[in-house]
C-alpha cells in the first residue's frame, strides 16, 4: 500500500485537526451519477417509513414516549421497522418513533418534555433520579452565586447546564491523526498552564504589589512580608 504524502502545516506543532483537513482534502465536484437508486426493499421499507412519520405529525410530532424506563443501551430488547426487510437493524427504543426518556441531562427537562406532549414522566423514575446527581446538577454544584445570578438576569446564555442530551461529543479524528499518547501528553500540559494561570491570578489579586514581597528561603513559598521603608526606619 502507498504511503500518502500529506501537506506540512500548523498541525504537526500542536493538535489542530481543522489545519490538517483544510490542507490536505480534496472537494468533490462532480455530479451525483455515480449514486445508485433506491433497491425495491428499501422503496418498501419507506413506505412504512412515511406513514409513520404522517402519524406521528398528526398527533403533534411526537408518536409514543416510553415514560416508565430510561434509555440506555440495555433497556430495551431489538426493536424493527420491518424486520424482513431490514439489514441494517437498531432502534433507540423497541418500536419505530417511539421516544424514550433520557433524563440524565437533567429530570426538569425530561419532566417537562413528557408534559409538552401529554405524557407524565412515571412516579418510578422520578424517585429513581431524586438519588441521582444529573448533568445539570454537576453543572449547579460548580457555578458560583455570581454567575448563577447573571443567568437568572439573562446576561449569560449558552451555558451548558439543562442540556438534553447529557453526553461527551468526542473528536474522535484526533486518536486517528495524532495516537492517544500525544493526546495524553498534551491535556497534561494544558493542566499544568491552567494551574500556573490560576495561581499567577491568585497571587496577582492577593498581592496585587509584588516589589513588597520576598521569597522565604527556607520553604521556598512566597510569603506576604511587607519590606520596611526607609522612611519607617529611620523614624525608628
Amino acid at each position: 500500500m502507498a504511503k500518502t504524502e500529506f501537506k506540512s502545516g500548523v498541525y504537526e506543532g500542536e493538535i489542530n485537526v481543522r489545519d490538517f483537513i483544510q490542507r490536505n482534502y480534496t472537494p468533490y465536484e462532480g455530479g451525483a451519477e455515480f449514486l445508485a437508486g433506491p433497491t425495491a426493499r428499501t422503496s418498501k421499507m419507506m413506505e412504512k417509513i412515511d406513514a409513520l412519520l404522517k402519524a406521528e405529525s398528526e398527533r403533534g410530532g411526537v408518536l409514543d414516549v416510553d415514560t416508565e424506563r430510561v434509555s440506555s443501551l440495555l433497556t430495551y430488547p431489538a426493536g424493527y421497522i420491518d424486520r424482513d426487510n431490514e439489514i441494517i437493524v437498531g432502534l433507540q427504543t423497541d418500536a419505530p418513533l417511539k421516544r424514550g426518556v433520557n433524563p440524565f441531562g437533567g429530570i426538569r427537562m425530561a419532566r417537562q418534555s413528557c408534559e409538552a406532549y401529554g405524557y407524565k414522566l412515571s412516579d418510578k423514575v422520578e424517585e429513581e433520579f431524586s438519588f441521582k446527581t444529573t448533568h445539570n446538577d454537576g453543572v449547579f454544584h460548580v457555578y458560583t452565586d455570581d454567575m448563577k445570578a447573571v443567568r437568572h438576569a439573562g446576561l449569560l446564555t449558552g451555558l451548558p447546564d439543562a442540556y438534553g442530551r447529557g453526553r461527551i461529543i468526542g473528536d474522535y479524528r484526533r486518536v486517528a491523526l495524532y495516537g492517544a499518547d500525544k493526546l495524553i501528553e498534551e491535556k497534561e500540559k494544558d493542566r499544568r498552564a491552567y494551574g500556573k494561570r490560576k495561581w499567577r491570578a491568585f497571587t496577582e489579586k492577593t498581592y496585587p504589589n509584588p516589589r513588597r514581597m520576598r521569597k522565604r528561603r527556607s520553604s521556598g513559598r512566597i510569603s506576604p512580608i511587607l519590606r520596611r521603608s526607609k522612611s519607617r526606619t529611620a523614624r525608628r
